[in-house]
């Protein structure tokens, strides 16, 4: 839950360069009205139309308006994160985060009465066990906090919070904590809006701390999955460099393993009452519904909060770094090199210039670094970015070595770069681009409620200025080459700090050690009379709009392809698709040559000009190809359609073969091959296609490193040069009508006399074993994870779609499900678990299940114990039962596809034999379904059925002897698994 700690904080810059229309048409300025008797500030021309407020006790509200869909996108913001925490008690901002879903007196509690004493005893205990040292007396201590909290669970009602925002139809709920912010988020429909803000205003009243010991094993084992996370020590490492005296590099948002084994709830009292005061608080609201009502409810709910005076985090000034530092990490992933520059706070003009400065560099398509090193392939990949926080800014420069290259070699090849932009060697057109394409961008962002809100709350947490952050696109303009050059000599020098990252064994890793926990009570059919009368709240009903292929899109012909349209109606941006109904299956060669014509120019065009014109209209395109299908899109602003269409046909039809450009992206690809086999996801990937499919599956169907060596240039260029002989639809979505549209790409897009037949495709039958088998990969990590899988039953029935959905909602439905309540709140053994059935998404294909778990080594048993208990006994809990099928109710009435996702529910349902909405049929037969449906189709799919699994984990701390209890033991190595070019292991403990 708690957010990355790096991460490329352009939303404020790219909201500030959409409103350049809005700067043509006059100045930018704060103004005023009132509305409904509450007064609210704007500034002239945003296009989002936000409404800025004020309430009495100090709380800050932001409202934009989007009626898209009737749902809308909320945040609650604090200004406050890790950097708050105390130095004793480093972690505490995250801990309270989790703690904010557990309720409160009146919700989350059977009888508060007879809770609140053990609460109260628990909380002394905790702060008795924090200050003692004798290792037998801990835990004797710890043993009383455990009897003690299962005493308190019987009074308590666990995730009360997320089943009440399930039954309302809520989505995403979720949290995150970071070094100046915690913000809690919700996505709901239009008509929760007053349920919605009684359980918020209640939720920020008095949070009880209850549930504390199993939660903070959950956080545990967050920190360990931290400690298996390469990236994490990066960063981790080159902040702690960075920063000698801001809490940016002295304390980390998780905290330290000595302070997560001695947690004090009286500290994290003491920080909630400091900090979640209004004055300090914002919440968000992006969406459908009426500000000028919704303001007054707001004011209402949250008018019992009273203002108090808050402190910001305040640092000494660092010293300057001196010279270079040079630190390694080490770890089971690829080696790379990432380095940083510490820059000033986000008000400054310096930042903004540096932000620019970053993408000059790198943007993706142009870049310095793009072109310069990317392009040619002189490493495997580089990248540059600005992770701009309140009160500094990291400027970040990294890279990943080729075959035979030294992390010293990235790091020059890097510096390079940013050598030449120090010397203003760089093309002037390339800001102008920058500005055009982050507009586009942003545009195409404010479609989702999610982007407008994230974007508001970076303003919050920031501490910006609506007006200077408008105003900036100005200032962006302004900006000249003897000003960039300027601002980089200033600050990236030769005082940045290089983080090494070693291929090898940490040792210094310290894992937090499982303590002893006895799964609590979880009381899942009981509700408290607070959720109880919030559930019959009067609420305006909405109709479910359901597609209608025949009517939702148009449809064309462009000589043989099938040609669907939609049309833009809000603004200037096109996308248009190419989708082909063939892929890897039918060509293992299609992904290869994807990957090449990136790299390959024309007779009229080298490969970099060809970026730089792209980039220049503010159009890009990709070809992707995936195991049954392939795309090629392009998208951009409409104006520059006919010139974006004719370039991308000329690179598709006209790109030149270049053998040495080949042989290098052949090593790189080899090079990858060989990393990714210390890339714990793609180990565990690959590991559930090989248990449900066997040796050879889909997801190690690939050219092998021997047939990649012998493939010629010509053979993938004329493979990408007769792409267009072969079937595909044409998709579109912008401000053309169809007959416009297929008048404007009929002499460009030319198609042949008679097109090609689609090769046939290799098929893959997943095998259901007779009894369990159990694939086993060793890899150097602190935890393990384990996933279950079996196919079901082959052919789409439509008619099972209702059950499978409700199933997936009550079964394994996130927080709210059955897997994270057992799993995770009442035996505390994952951070991370679930469980879904998954659907065919062509008629022929087969139905499966998975699930997961990623747990400590030492907790395996238990969980392999817990999960096949619900797989083979389905509980039946009447209250969740109905909260998963109102939950799927009201997301279905408030779901809209829109846009081009139109056209592409159709080209799914078709594959599927179906020529109707399916999420009708779920809707209609939810409302009368019963629990013994559920039954009739678990059991006759899934109970008791032999599943294969999947475990990944260090031999060193995973015993294969207790694996050979849950099936016929196989050790699988990693070459067999990627498919790369080997043989198979099988192997008995």
């Amino acid at each position: 839950m708690h957010r990355a700690l790096f991460h490329l904080s352009l939303s404020i810059v790219l909201l500030s360069t959409i409103i350049a229309k809005a700067q043509a048409q006059g100045p930018i300025t704060w103004k005023e009205a009132t509305a409904n008797g509450y007064t609210y500030k704007y500034v002239s021309g945003d296009p989002m139309k936000t409404r800025f407020y004020t309430l009495k006790n100090g709380l800050t509200v932001m409202l934009t308006v989007n009626q898209k869909e009737p749902r809308l996108f909320t945040l609650m913001g604090v200004r406050t994160g890790s950097n708050n925490d105390p130095s004793t008690h480093t972690g505490l901002a995250h801990y309270l985060e989790h703690m904010l879903f557990k309720g409160t007196d009146k919700y989350g509690s059977l009888d508060w009465a007879k809770e609140k004493p053990l609460l109260d005893k628990i909380e002394d205990l905790y702060e008795k066990y924090n200050k003692t040292t004798d290792p037998d007396a801990r835990k004797e201590i710890y043993a009383e906090i455990d009897r003690t909290s299962g005493e308190a669970a019987k009074y308590a009602i666990a995730q009360e919070y997320d089943k009440l925002m399930a039954e309302m139809g809520a989505d995403n709920t979720n949290a995150h904590t970071w070094v100046d912010e915690t913000v809690y988020q919700e996505d709901i429909p239009s008509t929760s809006i007053d349920k919605f803000l009684a359980v918020q205003s209640e939720r920020y009243r008095f949070p009880v701390f209850r549930l504390f010991h199993t939660e903070l094993e959950a956080v545990y084992e967050e920190k360990n999955r931290g400690l298996d996370n390469d990236g994490w020590k990066i960063n981790e490492a080159l902040m702690g460099e960075l920063f000698k005296k801001h809490n940016y590099g002295q304390q980390t948002t998780i905290g330290t393993i000595e302070h997560l084994k001695n947690p004090s709830l009286k500290e994290i009292r003491k920080y909630y009452d400091t900090y979640y005061v209004p004055n300090n608080l914002c919440l968000v609201f992006a969406g459908d519904f009426n500000p000028d009502e919704v303001i007054a409810k707001i004011d209402k709910a949250f008018a019992y909060m009273k203002s108090k005076p808050v402190t910001p985090y305040t640092s000494a000034p660092e010293a300057p770094i001196a010279e270079p530092k040079i630190l390694e990490v080490w770890g089971p992933t690829t080696e790379r090199v990432q380095f940083g520059f510490r820059t000033p706070a986000n008000n400054t003009r310096d930042a903004l210039v540096l932000d620019l400065i970053s993408s000059i560099l790198s943007n993706g398509k142009a870049g310095l670094i793009d072109l310069n090193i990317n392009q040619q392939q002189k490493m495997l990949g580089g990248f540059c970015g600005m992770n701009q926080m309140k009160d500094y800014g990291v400027f970040l420069m990294g890279g990943t070595p080729k075959q035979g290259q030294t992390l010293d070699e990235v790091k020059q090849l890097l510096l390079d770069q940013l050598e030449l932009l120090k010397q203003g060697k760089y093309d002037e057109q390339l800001v102008t681009s920058i500005i055009n394409n982050t507009k586009k961008d942003l545009v195409s962002g404010m479609e989702g409620n999610s982007n407008r809100a994230n974007t508001l709350m970076d303003l919050y947490i920031g501490r910006r200025d609506w007006k200077e952050v408008v105003s900036y696109t100005n200032d962006l303009s302004s900006i000249k080459r003897a000003e960039i050059i300027a601002v980089a000599n200033k600050y990236l020098q030769n005082n940045f700090v290089a983080i090494y990252k070693r291929k090898g064994e940490d040792k210094s890793i310290l894992k937090v050690e499982k303590p002893s926990i006895t799964p609590i009570e979880v009381n899942r059919e009981a509700i408290s009379p607070f959720v109880k009368n919030v559930n019959e709240m009067a609420e305006n009903s909405v109709k479910p709009l359901f597609l209608d292929y025949n009517k939702d899109f148009s449809r064309g012909k462009l000589d043989k392809s099938d040609v669907f349209a939609v049309k833009n109606e809000d603004n200037n941006l096109f996308r248009l698709y190419y989708r082909f109904n063939m892929g890897d299956y039918n060509n293992k060669k299609l992904s290869l040559a994807a990957s090449y014509i990136s790299l390959l120019g024309t007779d009229k065009a080298s490969a970099e000009d060809i970026k730089k014109q792209f980039y220049q209209i503010a159009c890009s395109y990709n070809v992707n190809v995936g195991k049954e299908e392939m795309t090629i899109s392009l998208e951009g602003l409409q104006e520059n359609f006919e010139k974006a269409v004719t370039l991308m046909e000329n690179v598709i039809r006209t790109c030149k073969p270049d053998e040495p450009t080949l042989e290098n992206l052949k090593g790189r690809m080899i090079k990858s091959r060989n990393d990714v086999k210390g890339n714990k996801g793609a180990i565990m990937a690959g590991l559930q296609s090989y248990a449900l499919y066997g040796e050879k599956n889909p997801y190690n169907y690939v050219l092998t490193n021997e047939e990649i060596k012998a493939v010629k240039a010509t053979e993938l260029t004329d493979l990408m040069h007769s792409l267009f002989d072969y079937p595909h639809d044409i998709v579109y979505y912008g401000p053309m009508d169809n007959a416009k549209l297929t008048a404007s790409l009929k002499p460009k897009h030319l198609m042949p006399k008679t097109q090609k037949l689609i090769p046939a495709a290799v098929k893959f039958e997943p095998k259901a074993s007779a009894r369990p088998q159990v694939y086993f990969a060793d890899f150097d990590m602190v935890q393990a994870e384990l996933a279950w899988a079996r196919p079901l039953s082959k052919g789409f029935k439509p008619e099972l779609a209702p059950e499978l959905m409700v199933f997936n909602e009550y079964f394994g439905g996130g927080m709210s499900g059955l897997v994270f309540s057992t799993i995770r709140e009442s035996k505390a053994l994952a951070y991370s678990t679930n469980a879904r059935l998954i659907a065919p998404s062509k008629k022929d294909e087969w139905y499966r299940m998975t699930a997961y778990v990623g747990t400590q080594a030492d907790k395996l048993p238990e969980a392999v114990k817990a999960m096949n208990e619900l797989i083979n006994d389905l509980p039946e809990t009447k209250k969740s039962f109905n909260i998963a099928k109102t939950s799927i109710r009201k997301s279905i009435e408030t779901d809209r596809i829109i846009n081009e996702g139109k056209v592409f529910s159709f080209l799914n349902a078709r594959k599927l034999g179906i020529d109707y909405d399916i999420r009708k049929s779920v809707y209609d037969k939810t409302s009368t379904m019963t629990f013994a449906d559920l039954q009739k189709m678990h059991k006759e799919y899934i109970a008791n059925k032999p599943f294969n699994y999947a475990v990944i984990g260090s031999e060193n701390k995973v015993s294969k002897e207790e694996l050979a209890k849950y099936g016929e033991f196989h050790q699988v190595k990693l070459d067999d698994l990627f498919g790369f070019g080997a043989g198979t292991e099988s192997a008995k403990p």
